[in-house]
């Protein structure tokens, strides 16, 4: 069983799924799809929860990405490395009060069915789970997956966050306690906002683009959240992308996301995005800082 600080450092980038390092691991392609005729979308079956409402991933643990194995360390105080994090998090922190700040606390819930709502915008429609459920319990299965993918790393450096170090406020201060016990490096919500990026990209490449700035921007909130340093965030992608290439190996991914590649084009040729809603977005995104300080 894992042991009590592997527990502790998942629970700042989301609280739902501590509950997944209690229980033994389980195989990550069980109880997904059920059979169906040849040509046909599978059907949904019931799948694990780690935690009412919180479903189990796709990858059993051992088919996970190493993050300590496959990110180098933090950058090492008083270098250049730093430096440009410390930089990143000054412009964070004067984005407080902005539409910028309002949707970094938005990013910041990754309960669904807020968290379907993260890419209205960037894929033109909205993702239900009504309408596309598949798709839905796609990003809910690859959250699991890409935020315990950086467990590993977060409780070896257990890093200390910017407020921690700033003593500036977050955009979640009922948070703050939780978080000052979890490692910041890397990022889980950058892991996870990458990996659904790439999954629906490769559902709507027509959007990819727009897609993929997206889970950019939500890596980035965690940022302006001053959560995160922005190395956190460049690690915390790596590891998504790692992790969308090892789901790519597990049959009843590949199977799901078929089907919900199906689901998708339906809702599109129907559906459209709240307009006044993604003027705000974008408006907001305007505001994020360039690549380099």
């Amino acid at each position: 069983m894992p042991n009590v600080a592997t527990a502790r450092c998942l629970r700042g980038w989301l609280f739902l799924l501590v509950p997944v390092l209690l229980v033994p691991a389980l195989p990550g392609s069980t109880g997904a799809l059920a059979q169906t005729a040849p040509g046909s979308a599978p059907a949904l079956a019931p799948v694990p929860e780690i935690r009412p409402g919180v479903l189990q991933g796709y990858l059993a643990r051992d088919a996970l990405p190493n993050s300590l194995a496959l990110i180098p360390p933090p950058p090492a105080a008083n270098s250049a490395a730093f430096a440009r994090d410390q930089a990143f998090s000054k412009r964070g922190q004067a984005m407080r009060g902005s539409g910028r700040w309002t949707l970094a606390t938005s990013d910041a819930d990754l309960s669904f069915p807020h968290a379907a709502g993260t890419f209205t915008c960037a894929l033109g429609v909205s993702i239900t789970e009504q309408d596309a459920p598949h798709l839905y319990r796609l990003l809910r299965r690859g959250m699991t997956d890409a935020g315990y993918a950086t467990a590993a790393a977060k409780d070896h450096y257990q890093r200390a966050r910017p407020f921690m170090r700033n003593r500036q406020a977050t955009c979640t201060p009922k948070k703050e306690a939780d978080l000052r016990t979890n490692g910041s490096y890397p990022s889980g919500h950058a892991s996870i906002g990458t990996a659904w990026a790439l999954i629906l990209s490769e559902l709507a490449p027509d959007r990819a683009d727009a897609i993929e700035a997206r889970g950019r921007s939500f890596g980035q909130s965690r940022v302006v959240c001053n959560v995160h340093w922005e190395s956190d965030v460049l690690a915390g992608q790596f590891i998504g992308a790692a992790t969308v290439a090892r789901l790519h190996a597990d049959p009843v991914f590949r199977a799901e996301l078929d089907a919900a590649k199906a689901e998708l084009a339906a809702v599109r040729s129907r559906g459209k995005a709240p307009e006044a809603a993604c003027a705000a977005e974008a408006a907001a995104l305007a505001l994020d800082p360039p690549q380099s300080p």
